[in-house]
């Protein structure tokens, strides 16, 4: 047990700096801050600025993720292990002030409390900001934790964004490194385990009246590309009957995702992004191109769903006379998360008098990766009406302190498993 609890001037902080940390965006509705742009470096400045002022030894590592790092209690020896807490700090286009960012604050509080009782841990704590979760600019989620698993694919440094950028160009551009991405990881058997508070982007917690709860596991989940080709012709001469119209079949296809993904067991198919060429409105598209973000809760659904719309598409290409092509972009097989975290979390909130309450998460994050270098958990915290991804997004400060004083009852009384 402990008496630890968040100052009020350490609360104080941990509510004012989403708003603070919110007006480095590029513009426009709710908060766009991206992978490998301006935006990314000012949110590395501030969130270190803070990490300093709490005490904490800072970094910036290769890809562009930020560690802050509350170092063991000398009596723990010359080599203590490391105890992760975080999320990621890049948000979708147009998205909210708490995706992610609320994570990472809480870990920057929960260290300042710590500091304000003059208390060392026996064992390091990472408090990290992750560089690219979302996967906004090159179409792949979970850069910045992947590298620091150690499971970073080389060959998306090749991808290109939207303006033909290239991401090894635009890391470089900004002072990172992608030639040293691989010393991003953290050595093997060093980290105890990673831990992350995260607004719940669903209803399930304010339907029921409860400020936070326990994530048991995250779905499966592929997002992938289809390109499809057909003929551009003069929209006023060429008959219906003769057309090879990209647009009107990939059209169709998108409805095939939706209807595969209806008539399976809790699986959910979106198509995010459409494109279309030339793009005139005189012009039959001899091109269009469309992302799919496919998931389900377990693997065997999500393969069963994958391969049906693969099917389906490529019999709707075959009927319209029309060429598609496919590219996979993320491949996730989910993640359960770590039991003795979990009865840990619980603990937690039972201790602060609130109901402990499992979900399921059906949305990607950190700890897919991280799951790679140790056990991982989650809580979720509460937002309004489920809304996520939107200028909407919001979390309210009690329920955002509830979710820093689990992580730092989680914290403080977390016994690391003996070494065999």
């Amino acid at each position: 047990m402990h008496d630890l609890s968040l100052p009020d001037d350490v609360a104080h902080r941990l509510l004012a700096r989403h708003d603070e940390l919110a007006q480095i965006s590029e513009g426009g509705p709710g908060v766009t801050r991206v992978f490998a742009t301006a935006e990314h470096v000012q949110a590395l400045a501030l969130l270190r600025q803070w990490m300093d002022e709490a005490g904490m030894t800072t970094r910036v590592d290769a890809i562009g993720n930020l560690f802050g790092r509350w170092a063991a209690d000398p009596v723990a020896g010359n080599d203590p292990k490391v105890l992760v807490l975080g999320s990621h700090h890049d948000t979708v286009r147009q998205g909210g002030r708490y995706d992610g960012a609320m994570g990472v604050l809480i870990g920057i509080a929960c260290i300042e409390a710590l500091a304000a009782a003059g208390k060392r841990l026996p064992f390091h704590v990472d408090v990290v900001a992750f560089a690219d979760e979302e996967g906004t600019r090159f179409a792949t989620s979970l850069l910045g934790s992947r590298a620091a698993a150690g499971i970073f694919r080389a060959e998306v440094l090749a991808w290109q964004d939207q303006a033909g950028i290239v991401m090894a160009d635009a890391m470089r551009a900004v002072g990172f490194d992608p030639d040293a991405v691989a010393s991003c990881a953290y050595g093997k058997g060093s980290v105890l385990a990673y831990v992350e508070a995260h607004l719940e982007q669903g209803p399930v917690l304010e339907s029921e009246g409860l400020p936070v709860g326990v994530v048991t596991a995250i779905a499966t989940g592929t997002r992938h590309r289809f390109t499809v080709k057909g003929m551009a012709g003069h929209a006023g001469t060429v008959p219906m009957a003769k057309r090879q119209d990209a647009l009107a079949g990939a059209a169709e296809m998108v409805l095939a995702c939706e209807q595969v993904a209806q008539t399976a067991e809790s699986v959910v198919a979106t198509i995010g992004q459409i494109q279309v060429s030339p793009g005139a409105i005189n012009v039959i598209p001899g091109e269009a191109a469309f992302s799919l973000d496919l998931r389900a809760p377990s693997k065997i659904g999500h393969d069963d769903a994958r391969a049906r719309v693969l099917d389906r598409l490529s019999a709707i290409a075959v009927q319209r006379g029309l060429v598609l092509e496919h590219q996979q972009l993320y491949d996730s097989a989910g993640c359960v998360m770590d039991e003795a975290i979990r009865h840990g979390l619980a603990r937690a909130i039972a201790a602060l008098g609130h109901p402990v309450r499992e979900l399921f998460s059906g949305a990607g994050h950190d700890a897919l990766a991280m799951q790679a270098v140790g056990p991982v958990g989650m809580i979720f915290v509460r937002c309004k009406d489920g809304i996520s991804h939107n200028p909407a997004e919001f979390v309210a400060d009690g329920d955002i302190l509830v979710g820093a004083e689990v992580m730092l009852r989680f914290l403080v009384e977390f016994a690391p498993p003996k070494a065999a």
